[in-house]
Formats: C-alpha cells, structure tokens, sequence
C-alpha cells in the first residue's frame, strides 16, 4: 500500500467552499496531478514552495460530490491512486452518517488505497449497517493481507470509535470475530484483553465464538480460562456458552461433569436446548458409552425435547462403530418413522458400518435409498464404496463408481486417490498405480504418506528396490511427513530381496528421523536374518526390541522359532516356544508347523507326531503344509489320521 505523507485535518476544513458543483473533472484531475507532486516532493508544508491550499479544498470538495452523486466513474479503481489518504480520511469523516455510501466509496476506490487510519474508521462507519458483515470483511482481510499488526488494527479501531462517539464496543467484536474467522486464536484473545484494558467488555456472542474456536483448536485449557475470565468479568452467559463448555467437558471425556452442567444450566434459569442434550449425546458414543447415550436420550423425551435428525445420527453412530448393525437399522427406520429426515453423514455411517462387516448388500442397499430420497451422495459415500470393493477383490466395479462419481459431477479427493492406488498396488497394478499418482498431482491434490507407501509397497513386491529407493528419496525431499508404515514397507522389500545391509541402513534412519520402529520393523529385520541363517542375529533384534520398550508379539517369536527350525536347532526352538509361552501367547498353526518341520529333519518323527496330537488336542487343525513336513520327514503318511484321531 502506498502512503503519502498526510495534510493535517485542521487544513481541509479551513474556508470551505459552500458550492460542490465548482470544480469539474477536468479540474480534479489537475488537482490530483498537483497533489501527488506536491506529495511526493521533499518539501515540507513549512517550505513557502507549498501550491495553494485551495487546490486541496478543490479536491475535497469535488470528490464529495462524486460520491454523494454516486459519479463513480470520476474515480475508477487505479485512477485514484494520487489521492492523498488525508483526502480520503476527510470524505470518509464528512460521510460518517452515511455508511451505505461510505461502503460503496471504499469499494470503488479499491482497498489496497486505504492505510489502517482510513480502513479503520471506514470499518467504524459501515459497523452502523444492519448487517456486521461488510465491516467483518473489512477487518478480515486487512489480517489476512497483514496490512498491519493486531495492536495497530485495534489501536485505530479504538480511535476511530472516540472520533465518532460509539458507544457499542461492535467495531473491537469485529476484529475478534475476524480473528476467529481466520482461526487465529491467539490474536482472538490478544484482543479480548486489549478490550478488557479498555475497560471495554466484548459482547457475549463474540466470547462465545471465541470459545468455540479454541474448542475447534482442542486448546481446552484456555477455553476454561477464558470462561473464568469471562466469568470474573461478569459477561453474562448464554445456553450457547453452556452448551460449548459442555462439549469441552465431553472432549475431555468428563462426561458425568458434563451430564451435571445440566442441572447447573437450570439453576441459572437456563433451558437446556437440543442441542444440549445433542452434545452429551454424541460425547458418550463417540467413547462407545452407549447405555448412558440411552438415558441421555430418554431424558431428554421426558422433559418434552424431541430428538432431531442430529441425536439419531450420533446413536446411530455409536450402534455402528460397537458393531450392533441391526439395532443401527431398527433405529434408522424409527428416526424415518418420526418423519426426521436422514442427512448423507447418517446414511454414511451405516453404510461404512456394513462395509466393515463386508456385507456390500445391505452398504449398496442404503445407497440406492438416499439416492432414491433426493440425497445426494458425497465423495465419502463412494469413497467407502469404492474400498469395499477393492477388499472384496472387485477392481472392476470399482472403476465404474469412479464414473458414478463424475457423472453426479462429485470430484475425487485426496483418500478417493489413496484408496485406489492402495487398491491397484496390492493387486500388483503398478502402472496403474503410478497414473493415477500423476492425475492426482496434475490436479493438484496434495500427495501424503499414505499416498506413497503402496507404491514403495508394489515396488518391492516386484523386487523394483532401486525405483523404490528413489521414490524414498523424492518423498524425504518433498519434506513429506515419514511414518513407520513407509520405512516398514521399503525395509520389508530389502529383507525379502536379500538387501540386509540396506535395511538397517533404514532402521538407523528412522531414528535420524525421529520415526520409532514397532514391532513390524524389528520383526521384518528378524525374518530377512532367518532367511539367511543368522538366527542369533536375530535373537539380539528380539533383546533390542525389549530395550526400546517394545514389546515382542506371537510373530516375533514364531519367527525365531522357525529361524532355529529350519537349521535344525530344535533345543532353541523349543526354548523360544515356552518363553513364547511365558509370555501369554498361545501357540498357533505356524508355530506347530515350524516346530515339526525342524523335528522331521532331525529325523525325530516320535517328537513330531506327539506335536501334531498336542496341536489338535488345542483346536489347531493341520493343514497341508503340517502333513507335507510329516510324510517328507517321515517317508510315509501311514497312521497319521489314525494316530490323531482326524
């Protein structure tokens, strides 16, 4: 923004001609051309070169004629850029009771001619409009396009509003809602106290929009001191207040608090609302607490507030999420029964809840009916959809809802292209794969880990390692947030291609990276070193992992087991298997079968067989491999039904 040094008020208003029609437009443009010489000359108003001061008073004059003419085509945007912003202050200060014409002057002229005292006092005026709006804009983009600093904003807001004697702190409230708007907490609650050093209280509904940022940020703590603050300051609250403090409480999972602020409300007078009981409601299913969302729900019918679609949806919700399927529907068809109209989040919910359970009839069954409502789907619909097919192994039927989607003119998003390169990388579809990486990028939609970690995943399971190293690194370059998960498949893929130096190479750059290996990492760095019959090796990673805090599971061990197995070390084996035991975990099908492998090549077909009666005995029914390790090891299969009992 371009500042010109400022004639002082004082000068404008001496010896004003009474006749606005005196200059022409021909004339304003001499005076401007004047000005702007005058004003970007190193003179000063001291030096006894200063042109006339009528020239300004000219200027003055004809463009309040412009405006209050509504000549706007005297000043088209650009042309305007020699007035003086004292000019401007001026015309703005002779308008002050016209905020209509003051807003459609400053829209004409162009924001970027307005410095902060301008701005601020436009703001101060068009504040007087029915509708905060304008105003809001105003303010909202000045903090956007960082025109000035927060203390200066509210500096100038506080003088403009003593130039124009307001008594409604509304101008200081729209800076703080602009803020909010903005999502600048920080800045939301510099104000606020800016106001109180004022002496000057924010309205309730600005703390309350402030309040519900800081909830939307979960930066709880300071939502509980500002209502404290607010408290102390005697701001009186609203049901909205409560309501936000009680959906703080249930994000802190203070759900019986929460259900007690209740009766608080009513002490005070206040009648919980809907959306009270909506908001406890949602708290005790979002946390599986589905009985107390029950009698939440019930005392609510009690004292005569009717569910909305709103508090169905969120039991429906809960029901889903704990898997109760058929309860989720009968409470579907009893909200449709009450005449309460289904939202597409609610249809959502049932259909991701019958897609978990891979029952794709009932999921496209509850499509079909919102469609057949006159509900749109969204691209979450398609998107849950679209992965139930891929686990189903239907690829095909995949695409033509991706055709569905455009056809309904919804556009793919970020997890749209996630789910079907994941989807197309496990079936080992990489071209496929890598195109639509390139369609989503042409189309500007970010790429994230878990955009990248199939594709380093299909790489390797096509033993591509050097192509997967350098998507490795176009990743780390893009400065792209690394997971476990992405380390875990490309190490996976040095493991299995022999590459075991490579692979703790990764495992100490995950720790470069502050990326902490789990228990997948250290058991594919185990198999990779079994693979290679270095099972001592192997045993140190199992030590390790206990060192970092991570706790072996049934993989890690059955791992060590078939390593000691296959090497024909049967006494480490079965040493493995009962601290395997003494750790909790049961044997399973793959311990057994590693256990009898080894036995067999030992030539202990007795020990073998005792296994095979032991795993049945347990509920383990062998399988091929159980019975192709016997009759290899033993040379006949004869008796081994008999002898177990199968």
């Amino acid at each position: 923004m371009r500042i010109y040094r400022a004639f002082g008020f004082r000068t404008f208003k001496q010896n004003r001609p009474t006749n606005l029609g005196a200059v022409n437009q021909g004339q304003l443009s001499t005076c401007l051309c004047s000005i702007y010489h005058f004003e970007s000359s190193p003179q000063t108003l001291d030096q006894p070169s200063v042109p006339p001061l009528n020239i300004d008073k000219n200027v003055e004059q004809f463009l309040e004629k412009v405006i209050l003419d509504s000549q706007w085509h005297s000043i088209e945007r650009g042309s305007s850029s020699n007035l003086t912003s004292s000019a401007i202050y001026n015309a703005l200060y002779e308008l002050r009771g016209q905020p209509d014409t003051v807003l459609a002057f400053i829209e004409k002229l162009g924001f970027e001619c307005l410095d902060v005292r301008c701005l601020c006092f436009a703001v101060a005026v068009v504040s007087g409009l029915p509708s905060p709006q304008p105003a809001w804009q105003l303010l909202k983009r000045a903090l956007s396009d960082g025109v000035a600093t927060n203390q200066e904003l509210f500096d100038e807001l506080v003088l403009a509003r003593e130039s124009l004697s307001l008594l409604s702190s509304i101008v200081l409230d729209l800076l703080i809602r602009s803020c909010c708007g903005l999502n600048r907490a920080e800045q939301a609650l510099e104000c606020f106290y800016l106001m109180k050093d004022q002496g000057i209280l924010p309205k309730i509904e600005t703390c309350n929009e402030l309040l519900s940022l800081l909830l939307k940020l979960n930066k709880i703590d300071t939502a509980w001191a500002l209502y404290a603050e607010m408290f102390r300051l005697r701001i009186p609250s609203t049901v909205i207040t409560f309501n936000i403090m009680i959906n703080v409480l249930c994000k802190e999972g203070k759900l019986k608090k929460a259900k007690a602020f209740i009766g608080h409300m009513e002490s005070l007078g206040f009648k919980p609302t809907v959306v009270t009981y909506n908001t406890i409601i949602h708290g005790y299913c979002s946390r599986g607490k589905l009985e107390g969302a029950h009698e939440i729900f019930d005392t609510m019918r009690s004292k005569g507030i009717q569910p909305d679609s709103y508090t169905y949806g969120s039991l429906i919700s809960g029901l889903c999420k704990e898997g109760k399927l058929e309860e989720a529907s009968a409470l579907f068809g009893k909200m449709v029964e009450e005449r309460l109209v289904p939202t597409a989040v609610t249809y959502n919910v049932l259909i991701d809840g019958y897609c978990n359970k891979g029952n794709l009839v009932m999921a496209f069954k509850y499509r079909d009916e919102m469609v057949s409502k006159g509900i749109m789907p969204t691209v979450s619909t398609y998107n849950l959809l679209v992965h139930a097919l891929f686990m189903e192994g239907r690829a095909a039927e995949a695409d033509g809802f991706i055709k569905e989607m455009g056809e309904w003119g919804i556009a793919p998003d970020a997890i749209t292209y996630n789910i079907l390169i994941n989807g197309y990388c496990k079936e080992g579809n990489a071209k496929k794969a890598f195109d639509l990486h390139s369609e989503m990028l042409s189309k500007g939609i970010h790429a994230s880990a878990a955009t990248y970690t199939p594709l380093i995943y299909v790489l390797s399971k096509q033993k591509r390692m050097q192509e997967a190293d350098n998507l490795f690194k176009l990743i780390v370059g893009k400065g792209i947030f690394l997971d476990a998960i992405m380390f875990n498949a490309l190490i996976d893929g040095h493991c299995i291609n022999g590459n075991m130096e490579r692979a703790f190479m990764l495992l100490k750059e995950m720790d470069t990276s502050k990326v902490s290996p789990d228990e997948v990492t250290f058991n594919t760095l185990m198999q990779g070193l079994c693979r290679e019959g270095k099972v001592e090796e192997a045993r140190g990673l199992l030590n390790q992992m206990k060192n970092r805090g991570i706790k072996p599971d049934h993989i890690s061990y059955n791992t060590l087991i078939s390593g000691c197995s296959r090497k024909g070390e049967m006494k480490d084996a079965l040493t493995v298997r009962d601290e395997m035991l003494g750790k909790g975990f049961n044997p399973t099908l793959l311990t057994y079968n590693a256990l009898i492998q080894g036995l067999c090549k030992n030539k202990e077909g007795e020990h073998a067989e005792e296994l095979l009666k032991e795993m049945v005995s347990q509920g383990i029914t062998p399988n091929d491999s159980t019975y192709f390790f016997l009759i290899e090891g033993l040379g006949t299969g004869q008796g081994l039904v008999e002898n177990t009992g199968l």
